[in-house]
């Protein structure tokens, strides 16, 4: 599969200015890819999706590229979306909130199986997810096995706007404290 041409495609139908890299920054060995706003690279790791099938791969790839679009066109996007991308949030409770261009830890004292159900529900992720899921059943079909991907990285039941809120304020008012 190539990358280029459906990374070239998206930026170009989508106005978008980004980077294409298969050498993952460190401490993002083990994911399968990443967005990096600061230098504006979308991350493929090549070496875990090698052997992976294409709509995987795609999956991947459109995820991160909707990521690209969320960070850096966010006028498309609405006020939820624009707010979660500020917060990294962690099935363990370990939580970062982008202030002032520097990212920010907390641990928030949590139940591990709500807060994966978080971690997966956070509105820039189902955002990603369902945007990639579409994209790939459009170009390749939908697929048994795609929509398993697409599950596997949803949360069981939508998580309300409102619970991200008190979530986004316990992360807010643990940071001012440190």
């Amino acid at each position: 599969m190539n990358y280029h041409t459906y990374f070239n495609r998206y930026c170009h139908e989508n106005g978008l200015d980004v980077c294409l890299s298969f050498a993952m920054p460190v401490g993002y060995e083990n994911a399968n890819g990443t967005f990096d706003p600061d230098s504006g690279t979308v991350y493929i790791n090549l070496t875990r999706l090698d052997r992976r099938p294409d709509y995987e791969k795609l999956f991947y790839l459109f995820h991160e590229l909707r990521h690209a679009s969320q960070y850096l066109q966010p006028d498309r996007f609405d006020e939820m979306i624009i707010k979660s991308r500020q917060y990294v949030i962690m099935y363990d409770g370990v939580c970062h909130k982008l202030v002032d261009g520097e990212w920010k830890t907390c641990k928030l004292d949590v139940n591990e199986d709500f807060f994966t159900e978080v971690y997966l529900g956070q509105p820039y992720e189902t955002d990603a997810n369902t945007f990639a899921y579409e994209e790939v059943s459009s170009l390749l079909g939908d697929s048994p096995e795609l929509r398993a991907l697409y599950s596997f990285w949803m949360p069981k039941a939508a998580i309300s706007e409102d619970t991200f809120r008190e979530i986004y304020g316990e992360i807010d008012r643990s940071i001012e404290q440190q």
